[in-house]
């Protein structure tokens, strides 16, 4: 027999090579080149061993006006948060990635929405992480089990496959694709070509079967999914679980959504009894919001159809370092650097002397342009050091030139903002001529206060 041999396998493209190469000479990527080692079966084993088989069900092409719909088409997870995440529900035949850090609480997201779906659907749950003792015990806590919830813990892929077509389970959760092995391919389990080939199998048996299959897989150290880039291409939704271990809140993000949006998210507690829903995060996120600081500013942002209000911080103190720092969570950092130059450029306040820092209340992400103008008020009112009032929330996309822009869905973002006690709205000139007159006189009439700017220098009005 063959010794072993060592090869470097792309992670994106699955080219293979001899030697290890900065870049990809497939398809161009850089430091995506991956150690594997590889053990040549004997020539019996490699005789009896099946060949790799993808279509072997009885598939036949059919009229598209024959189609039928099945029984169900989505089916509810038992949290409200990650069914809007996956646009209604888990889709019949689907396959969904999630994905997230260790720790994050995905298994214990699984559990819950396994004994959830079993009420009413028979759920093979595959763990090739943990024992049936350590399931047993996290299901205890949960509250999860039921008739229709099988465990199965296993890492051999034929095995598993065998134990689906006993059981014929209406959905099946993996966890996780990178602990998974079969005995037709030589490398070890989590590499490129085990994971591909594992997942491969198992999206064609969803397919043919209208099976729902969840899939976690690991992430690596720059955040994103381990593995081939293919695998993401090949689900028909990507999962991002985010937060922080060291805090209590969690946040279901769609990456890719075949059969729903990817603005939406879901907002989670974790919970001694697991993971419970947030149901208003604004609140959530403006609890124990500070009184009479400076560098504090609401904004209302709109992540997918609906209207979050966060908190954005900001400090500017005086540097004594000759290039002075720039840090920021939760926002961009390069929209940071153009906000701060804009300010500096059109209302004249020294921030190239300062160290100047940015944080989001909550561990939220903020990529939508309508926090412009509240990260530079948060800005003026932390270099000033004059704080804003608690009662004020600011809106708008503010340019190079200084200007402020509209934003969308502003009569949504009103609501929130009212609903949740601001009785002041800076938002943009535009929006507010835009704005329906009888919404706008039944505000009035409520005491709510609107500052329409057209420019930075038109915000310095509320100090």
């Amino acid at each position: 027999m063959k010794a072993s041999k060592t090869i470097y396998v792309c992670t994106e493209c699955d080219y293979q090579s001899a030697k290890w190469m900065g870049r990809c000479p497939s398809c161009g990527a850089w430091n995506t080149m991956e150690e594997q080692v590889i053990s040549p079966q004997p020539a019996s084993a490699a005789k009896s061993s099946p060949k790799l088989s993808l279509g072997s069900y009885d598939n036949t092409a059919v009229k598209f006006s024959e189609l039928e719909l099945p029984n169900y088409m989505r089916e509810e997870t038992g949290l409200g948060e990650l069914d809007r995440v996956l646009g209604g529900g888990l889709v019949h035949g689907s396959v969904v990635l999630l994905s997230g850090e260790p720790g994050i609480g995905k298994s214990t997201l699984l559990m819950q929405i396994s004994s959830a779906l079993g009420e009413k659907r028979r759920v093979l749950y595959v763990s090739g992480e943990e024992s049936k003792g350590q399931l047993k015990l996290r299901a205890d806590r949960l509250g999860a089990g039921g008739d229709n919830l099988y465990l199965l813990t296993e890492t051999n892929f034929e095995h598993v496959i065998s134990e689906t077509d006993r059981v014929k389970p209406d959905i099946v959760i993996v966890d996780s694709i990178q602990t998974f092995y079969s005995d037709q391919i030589s490398s070890s389990p989590g590499s490129v070509s085990q994971v591909k080939d594992c997942a491969l199998r198992l999206i064609t048996k969803a397919k043919n079967e209208g099976i729902s299959v969840i899939i976690v897989g690991h992430v690596n150290k720059e955040g994103g999914i381990a593995g081939p880039k293919v695998l993401e291409h090949m689900v028909d939704a990507v999962l991002y679980f985010e937060g922080e271990r060291q805090q209590i809140y969690r946040i279901i993000r769609a990456i890719k959504n075949r059969y729903g949006s990817t603005n939406e998210i879901g907002v989670f507690e974790m919970t001694d009894r697991g993971l419970s829903e947030v149901e208003n995060p604004s609140e959530m996120l403006l609890a124990g919001r500070p009184k009479n600081v400076s560098g504090n500013c609401a904004v209302c942002v709109m992540e997918g159809s609906r209207p979050i209000i966060a908190e954005i911080q900001a400090l500017a103190t005086k540097s004594y370092l000759p290039s002075p720092k720039r840090t920021s969570s939760g926002l961009d950092y390069n929209r940071m650097y153009l906000l701060l130059a804009v300010l500096e450029k059109r209302l004249g306040l020294r921030f190239s002397d300062n160290d100047t820092f940015l944080n989001v209340i909550g561990g939220l992400r903020l990529d939508e342009p309508a926090v412009d103008l509240a990260t530079a008020l948060a800005l003026i009112s932390s270099i000033k050091d004059k704080p804003i009032s608690d009662d004020i929330i600011a809106f708008g996309e503010v340019g190079l030139s200084g200007e402020v822009r509209a934003v969308s869905n502003i009569d949504q973002r009103i609501k929130e903002a009212v609903r949740l006690g601001f009785t002041q709205i800076v938002l943009p000139e535009r929006n507010f001529t835009k704005l329906d007159r009888q919404f706008k006189e039944e505000l009035l009439s409520e005491g709510i206060l609107f500052t329409p700017v057209k420019a930075l220098f038109d915000s310095l009005k509320i100090f």
